[in-house]
């Protein structure tokens, strides 16, 4: 192999051992059947014909394999990228049209694709961290609500136009008294086996057992004749090469910008989180690489934007699978169902895909996690809940803008708002700590006030803690402010000069600013300015021990 390709693969291909093959193998076959079902399921979702769910479970799965720095992650589709790419297709063939779909589909992932490789290009993975774990716990429970609403007409045999949310759930109270009682027991049916099956016997293979059950429901009791619809035909063979169109490129670049987002966040989650102790911790700006080479060769070959599964990982990582070989399993037996098992996936219920679909998202809801959520931080809890919020009222792809939205005025609100704590030595030692009811014993100077910002100082947070501290010094029988500085990185200039005003009003108020515990940085930043020069030697101590020492001997 040429040294400069060999160079472009991840450290597991040269690191491969002929021991892994076996499990590998065996994970790879076990991933498919779960993978295959969920993956048709997810086409529906997204308003494309089956056959495009089968062929993200082909082609990106193979690609990744050969580019990414995971060695268990599977990649295919999600139900996430499936809700955003079937709201972003709604919105440039709303009528769905045969011959305009597969066009739209091949252009929206290949901007995907595009977006994602450029991502990695640039070195841009730092942006994954953008959006807040509760922010994402609350938008992943959005898209599971919205996906629920969205498949009910399917469960109850309704054919419903495709509305807003609040508009499509009032129009299935409506239609209720409409329910197909077949349709909606072959949707009972299969909820009722897929959950058994993940409750008592989860080795075995829930969805390729409810699809094989659906299919054999239709024959045995005639149900299409009762009015229970099918996926109807599904073409046999490898798939077809749709050109992109560049109109439609112009109308779905926006939307093609959030499912890269959501597409490389998923990704990168899901490869940290099933990482074994032993493997090497993915690298962000290489997943983008990988995960943009599979979407675009996704998009020659009329698949879904790509991007990793938490679920189908996981079933990966327990299946014993130790490198992408497993994915590359996954993929062959993808092809083998479209060469040769086509006719049996056009005969499956839609009831039954409905069915599938629901039971797999109803997990992105968690209310445990909005719970301790809750318990650790109330405010953070309500991120989360306006993270949903903006997913069901607004709509998935705008969701996406709230909770990036959110997550940066999360971020502006922490970094503006600075903790400013009052400290107390507690007695007989050199220890500082908050000042509590729960430490009544702790000592205190008359004359000082000592006090610990925690964080960097900017422009964007001085005023406020220049608000913090003004109450301290109220007190008139305060003669000193002692500041322990320990605790802050950095110091940037518009907080310097906030200072440096600051010592110059205390000290006409006869009140003296002291600077403690400062690292080197901070030191020669302060040493320089005006303000340091002002205060000198006897302005600025090592820590708050030698700092009260000075105090108390000045004070005899």
């Amino acid at each position: 192999m040429p040294p400069a390709v060999e160079k472009l693969l991840p450290g597991w291909w040269r690191a491969y051992r002929s021991g892994w093959l076996r499990a590998d193998v065996l994970a790879g076959l076990i991933v498919a059947a779960i993978v295959i079902p969920k993956a048709l399921a997810y086409a529906t979702i997204a308003g494309l014909p089956v056959q495009a769910g089968l062929y993200t479970a082909m082609v990106p799965m193979a690609i990744y394999a050969f580019f990414g720095t995971s060695r268990t992650l599977s990649v295919s589709t999600t139900t996430t990228i499936a809700i955003l790419t079937g709201t972003a297709l709604t919105q440039v063939v709303p009528t769905g049209q045969p011959e305009l779909l597969p066009t739209a589909a091949a252009t929206l992932t290949l901007l995907v694709g595009g977006m994602l490789l450029l991502a990695g290009v640039l070195r841009l993975g730092f942006l994954a961290n953008f959006i807040s774990e509760p922010v994402l716990v609350g938008f992943k429970a959005g898209i599971g609500i919205v996906i629920v609403v969205d498949q009910l007409p399917k469960l109850l045999g309704l054919h419903l136009p495709k509305e807003g949310f609040l508009a499509h759930a009032l129009s299935i109270v409506q239609h209720l008294p409409e329910t197909s009682l077949p349709t909606l027991g072959v949707a009972v049916a299969t909820i009722l086996l897929l959950v058994a099956i993940e409750r008592w016997w989860p080795a075995i293979p829930a969805p390729l057992v409810a699809v094989a059950a659906g299919v054999g429901l239709m024959a045995a009791l005639g149900l299409k004749d009762q009015g229970v619809s099918v996926v109807g035909t599904v073409p046999t063979g490898l798939p077809e090469f749709h050109v992109p169109s560049l109109q439609l490129a112009r109308d779905l670049f926006a939307d093609a910008l959030g499912i890269a987002l959501m597409s490389f966040t998923e990704t990168i989650a899901a490869g940290r989180a099933f990482q074994r102790r032993d493997e090497p911790v993915p690298l962000a700006n290489r997943e983008l690489v990988a995960t943009g080479l599979a979407t675009l060769g996704g998009a020659c070959a009329g698949a879904m934007p790509a991007g990793g599964g938490t679920s189908q990982t996981a079933v990966n990582t327990v299946s014993g699978a130790r490198s992408p070989v497993a994915g590359l399993v996954t993929a062959g037996m993808a092809v083998a169902c479209a060469l040769w098992l086509a006719p049996i996936i056009g005969a499956m219920p839609n009831a039954t895909l409905a069915a599938i679909v629901i039971v797999y998202s109803v997990g992105l809801v968690e209310p445990v996690e909005f719970a301790r959520i809750l318990r650790v931080r109330r405010t953070e809890f309500v991120w989360a809940l306006v993270a949903a919020a903006g997913v069901v009222l607004l709509g998935t792809l705008q969701g996406i803008l709230v909770a990036i939205i959110v997550s940066l005025a999360a971020l502006a609100y922490q970094v503006t708002d600075p903790p400013l704590l009052v400290l107390g030595r507690k007695r007989g030692t050199n220890v500082f700590r908050q000042q509590s009811a729960e430490n009544p014993d702790d000592e205190t100077f008359p004359g000082a006030v000592l006090v610990r910002p925690e964080g960097r100082i900017f422009f964007a947070n001085a005023e406020r803690l220049a608000e913090k501290m003004r109450p301290l010094i109220e007190d008139p029988s305060v003669k000193t402010v002692i500041v322990d500085l320990r605790a802050v990185p950095d110091i940037e200039y518009t907080a310097l000069k906030m200072l440096t005003d600051a010592e110059e009003r205390l000290g006409h108020l006869g009140i003296a600013l002291w600077l403690v515990g400062m690292n080197p940085g901070v030191y020669d930043v302060v040493s320089r300015s005006a303000l340091g020069q002002r205060l000198g030697r006897a302005g600025m101590h090592f820590n708050l021990e030698q700092a009260l020492q000075a105090y108390q001997s000045a004070r005899g």
